[in-house]
């Protein structure tokens, strides 16, 4: 059962505010002021807090003020209840972060309405997003909560022929690209103008989104692997995304951190480990990409590509991966790589 913090100095609003979301089967709490609804929120860390602006003590935005500060309550859904109207005052509390504003005189429905909408979309965007589909899974949800149309039939979708240059170092963002059919490499290149592939996107993912974060220039090339149809998403919309809404953002902060935690363990891979152990994590990372699009993935891909996104020489990745064609780790079909046995590859000892 959910459970709805209700902060209301005026006690008859209070109790049939209360009475009307119980009903509804919620749990409810109620706090007679701003000061006891903090600590009550802090103690309780309830699921959705509708609070009164106009309180003795401590208003409705210094409420939304403290809970902003704490990690535990930051991105609890938070609704403001008012008898004000003024936009001035409607303008100040979304841009501190509130999800919603409801005037008095309401009726119940409305405020149960507003109440649903915001545990539905909070309920899609706390999900864990793990993987290489966390990225994806994440902008998807994004897209059915409503907050930001990142995808449309009104975006600019651009055709490109494989071995095309997407973009390169040193240039700057304009947009946010999405994948609608075929894959994009990623790599840079050391002095010595040997490349190493950073990443491998495929139908449905989303990239070049790190310097448009950052507001700085792309620090690796992008050529297309496999002809592909993109769409962009100017990178405004994209900054839209994480700058008007607290639980995306938090979110989407969660999933960068994991992805630098994965590029992390790639370049522990690439430095300490053997040669049979960086071509078997190299696999199951192409592995692990690959099957979103396919429960049994081929992994289609060249040698050459494969050997810079592991980082060895290619006459090194053939020759390991024939060795593990003889130990039944892999099957290759007309240059093709078939993983057999998967778990083996993740559990490579030596």
């Amino acid at each position: 059962m959910k459970k709805i913090l209700i902060i209301e100095d005026n006690p008859e609003v209070r109790e049939n505010t209360a009475e009307i979301v119980e009903l509804s089967n919620y749990q409810v709490v109620t706090a007679e002021n701003g000061k006891v609804g903090v600590e009550i929120a802090l103690k309780e860390k309830p699921d959705l807090i509708v609070c009164d602006i106009m309180m003795p003590v401590l208003d409705g935005y210094g409420v939304l003020h403290l809970l902003s500060k704490h990690k535990e309550t930051a991105a609890i859904p938070f609704i403001f209840l008012t008898a004000k109207s003024e936009k001035a005052d409607l303008r100040k509390g979304m841009e501190m972060g509130a999800d919603d504003y409801i005037t008095k005189p309401f009726d119940g429905i409305e405020l149960l309405n507003a109440i649903e909408a915001r545990l539905k979309k909070a309920n899609l965007l706390q999900e864990k997003y793990e993987g290489p589909k966390a990225m994806h899974d994440f902008l998807a949800d994004v897209e059915k909560s409503g907050k930001v149309q990142l995808v449309s039939d009104e975006r600019e979708v651009n055709n490109y022929s494989k071995k095309h240059i997407l973009y390169k170092e040193g240039q700057r963002p304009r947009a946010v690209y999405h994948i609608l059919s075929g894959k994009v490499k990623t790599a840079r290149c050391n002095e010595d103008g040997k490349e190493l592939i950073t990443g491998i996107y495929s139908n449905g993912d989303f990239f070049g989104y790190t310097p448009v974060l950052e507001n700085s220039t792309y620090k690796e090339e992008a050529q297309i692997l496999e002809d592909a149809q993109l769409m962009l998403i100017p990178r405004e919309d994209f900054l839209q995304l994480v700058s008007n809404d607290i639980h995306i953002a938090q979110t989407f902060i969660k999933i960068i951190t994991r992805n630098i935690a994965e590029k992390e363990e790639s370049l522990l891979n690439l430095a300490y480990n053997s040669l049979r152990k960086k071509v078997a994590f190299g696999l199951i990372q192409l592995y692990d990409k690959y099957r979103r699009e396919n429960e049994h993935p081929v992994l289609n891909i060249s040698r050459e590509n494969m050997a810079q996104s592991v980082g060895i020489a290619t006459e090194s990745l053939i020759r390991t991966l024939g060795d593990f064609k003889d130990e039944r780790l892999i099957d290759i079909q007309s240059g093709k790589v078939i993983v057999l046995d998967e778990k083996k590859l993740r559990n490579l000892p030596y």
